[in-house]
């Protein structure tokens, strides 16, 4: 009997939409072009669930909605669950195509789960936004921080505790569908009693995708994102693209502040969170180098040092 594996395939918010690109539906189509074809490829080879960001979309929103005051505003889990639609659409409608064009359109299934996420009301990160989502600008203004792609506004960020979803996610990758899931993060929720009420943050979508990962016993968790590796000194004369890293190092390397926050911190650490909850393989690599990064020829594999090796 042949054992397929469980794929995971994180694609950045930020790999929709180019830099110096707006974000219109065709630019984000364009853009998930290359993953997508990539991910039709391989899935007769493994069970696969795809996740996203959604950064520069849900800040899109934001400033939509902030431009007028003709309609009411929404908070921000509800933008949230709208671009888990928007973004859904697009991945779906691509994936369509490209399944057509292998002839696997009546073999394989897929479907867009809308995901909400439990986080701790008590979080920390509450009350120390460092999410940044939305365009980039050239000078700060209130409530922005810097990021290597320019000033973006920031939200909390709490830690996700557990995909609500996970269950139906399963099953439905165990029926033969490719899931679309944990969009943007997933929607995030606080309970209380026997409700879930929605709360103001964006949960990082790689971290969610770990501990959905954790949850549904996926094999393989692949971050892909707009850099090809990950890089000591990133940005500067002595940067260094890593092959292999070991979750020792990549958490010293976290701790030294080699891997900022609003960039591949959370990359790093959602890869350190899959390998250490019994993650086979964590990978980071580019949306365009996807299949060769499974086959080991791309991007940067993590691993975890045995004791002897210690």
């Amino acid at each position: 009997m042949v054992i397929i594996k469980t794929l995971i395939v994180a694609l950045g918010g930020n790999a929709l939409i180019r830099p110096g690109e707006r974000g219109t539906t065709k630019e984000m189509v364009d853009n998930l072009r290359s993953p997508i074809r990539q991910i039709a490829e391989l899935s007769n080879e493994y069970n696969i669930i795809i996740t996203h960001g959604n950064g520069p979309q849900v800040g899109n929103l934001l400033i939509q909605q902030e431009a007028t005051k003709e309609v009411s505003k929404m908070p921000l889990e509800i933008l949230v669950a709208e671009t888990q639609g928007q973004i859904g659409f697009l991945i779906e409608s691509t994936l369509d195509e490209e399944l057509m064009r292998l002839g696997l359109d009546l073999k394989k299934y897929f479907l867009t789960v809308l995901t909400y996420v439990e986080v701790d009301p008590n979080d920390p990160r509450f009350k120390k936004p460092t999410k940044p989502i939305g365009p980039a600008y050239n000078e700060k203004h209130p409530g922005f921080v810097e990021t290597s792609k320019g000033w973006k506004r920031v939200v909390a960020s709490p830690k996700p505790k557990k995909i609500i979803q996970w269950k139906e996610i399963k099953k439905l990758m165990e029926d033969n569908f490719i899931v679309i899931a944990c969009g943007g993060g997933g929607i995030p929720v606080v309970k209380e009693d026997t409700q879930f009420l929605g709360v103001e943050a964006v949960i990082d979508k790689d971290l969610a995708s770990a501990k959905l990962g954790e949850q549904i016993d996926a094999d393989i968790l692949l971050i892909a994102t707009d850099v090809e590796k990950v890089a000591l000194n990133y940005g500067k004369s002595n940067e260094t693209h890593l092959n292999k890293l070991s979750i020792a190092k990549a958490s010293n390397y976290l701790n030294e502040g080699q891997f900022p926050p609003g960039s591949m911190g959370p990359k790093v650490e959602a890869v350190i969170n899959f390998l250490q909850s019994g993650g086979e393989r964590g990978i980071i690599t580019s949306i365009d180098r996807i299949k060769d990064a499974l086959k080991g020829k791309a991007g940067t594999e993590f691993y975890i040092k045995y004791k002897k090796e210690d």
